[in-house]
């Protein structure tokens, strides 16, 4: 079994890329609204601070800063999973491990951390935020996504409508990795509704 540590940093900022099992489904925006509550009872029991977050439909990154001593992100991610999973229909392949565990088959188990260096790590990652659908090419501008922080941004007059991003971001060192392995589970390289202001 690997030693997998994470660097915790109590009160800390830190980057976040969760990812469906099964990628290239739509699972996330389909059930948009199960997610959100998810994260809305999960914020209310233990809270946190959303700086940025997007959602696309198999996987999804954010930026939170947690309480002051408070450094328990994995507990925080285990509740909003089990949230999300108890409330969608069983529809998904699981293995037989997974069966027998009795686990559902809709996230990978592990996610991606980083834990945030500064300002101007600060601004990278939460730009990778916005920036992401663009990445993955599922629109032309970022406001066009509406699974996004992006549209609390605009609002607050942090950025404009127009926002794109940089136009070098592809080659800035921030985001996940292309690729990782971590306990054997390959992952590839709080959205705020414009409408309703939570995700």
């Amino acid at each position: 079994m690997p030693d997998y540590r994470r660097y915790r940093m109590p009160g800390g900022t830190y980057f976040f890329t969760v990812n469906l099992l099964e990628r290239r489904l739509d699972t996330l925006v389909r059930h948009i609204d199960v997610l959100r509550d998810a994260v809305r009872v999960t914020r209310r029991e233990r809270p946190f601070h959303i700086d940025a977050w997007v959602v696309l439909p198999d996987h999804m990154h954010c930026v939170w800063t947690l309480p002051p001593g408070d450094d328990d992100f994995s507990n925080r991610w285990k509740a909003i999973k089990i949230r999300f999973v108890q409330k969608i229909p069983t529809t998904e392949r699981r293995s037989a491990t997974r069966i027998a565990r009795g686990e559902r088959g809709i996230w990978q188990r592990r996610f991606w951390e980083h834990a945030i260096r500064d300002d101007r790590d600060y601004a990278n990652h939460v730009d990778y935020c916005h920036w992401n659908p663009m990445k993955h090419g599922l629109v032309r501008r970022v406001a066009d996504w509406p699974y996004s922080l992006f549209h609390r941004h605009v609002r607050q007059g942090l950025l404009t409508n127009d926002w794109a991003g940089s136009p070098l971001a592809a080659d800035l060192e921030f985001g996940e990795p292309e690729f990782q392995f971590i306990g054997g589970t390959p992952t590839m390289d709080a959205a705020y509704s414009s409408k309703t202001g939570a995700f």
